[in-house]
């Protein structure tokens, strides 16, 4: 099951719930979209968190499905998976992982596509699709920590824990378990406290689709922008509304 709520109407919360171990065969798939689409055509929502229940973020295909497909539809169902992935990315809202557990093979693809990742200290994460003679993640995880960093854990698809990912720069934060939800939330609520065109457009260039002179004149006409400097020059909190 994936579970979509609203902790608060600016915030979507999206929790994979998938026994065993979050695994996302073609049906739950297409849940997740649904869900990243509900929450696109919702006008409230600024921000986006992904997390996994049960001790577990993401551990890719559900591998007892794929037996039973074909050399085709096992090449499509990879493909579609990484087009999920791609999906995700694509999203114009700011998209945090917040990672406990298990973040494996297509798990980690999907914790790639987002935008942040939080890990909780009992987070273990492995570019496992070496291991299972295919490949992903090289894309990702290259353009995120170089080439070098990346090669380490493409190359052997070796387990690594919430340290390695911080200290390697795949994720940002690490928190005790039981707080991560909550520190992805508190982040998430920052975010969203701030211009929805400003961060709308710092995503876009931050991942390559536009460049900051493109982005500047829209932005600098924007009422947020003179409320901003309004509010500095007048001390007090500004108000922003969206244009």
């Amino acid at each position: 099951m994936i579970h979509l709520s609203h902790p608060q109407p600016s915030i979507g919360l999206v929790e994979l719930d998938v026994a065993p171990a979050n695994v996302l065969a073609m049906d739950e798939r297409a849940r997740l979209l649904e869900a990243f689409a509900a929450i696109e055509a919702d006008p409230a929502v600024r921000v986006v968190v992904l997390t996994g229940r049960n001790g577990a973020f993401c551990t890719g295909d559900d591998l007892a499905e794929s037996l039973t497909r074909d050399v085709a539809a096992q090449t499509a169902a990879i493909l579609h998976f990484l087009s999920m992935c791609d999906r995700v990315a694509a999203c114009p809202l700011p998209v945090i992982a917040a990672i406990d557990g298990w973040c494996i093979g297509g798990g980690l693809e999907l914790a790639l596509a987002c935008d942040i990742r939080l890990a909780s200290d009992r987070a273990s994460l492995a570019c496992s699709a070496v291991r299972m003679g295919l490949t992903a993640s090289a894309e990702r995880l290259v353009r995120l920590v170089g080439e070098s960093r990346a090669k380490v854990h493409l190359l052997t698809g070796a387990p690594f824990d919430a340290a390695r990912a911080l200290a390697d720069g795949i994720v940002a934060e690490v928190h005790p378990a039981a707080g991560l939800l909550d520190a992805a939330l508190g982040m998430a609520r920052l975010i969203a406290s701030r211009p929805r065109h400003a961060v709308a457009a710092t995503k876009r260039v931050a991942s390559g689709l536009t460049t900051t002179e493109a982005e500047i004149p829209a932005l600098a006409a924007t009422a947020d922008h003179r409320e901003a400097r309004e509010a500095f020059v007048g001390k007090r909190a500004a108000v922003f509304v969206g244009r």
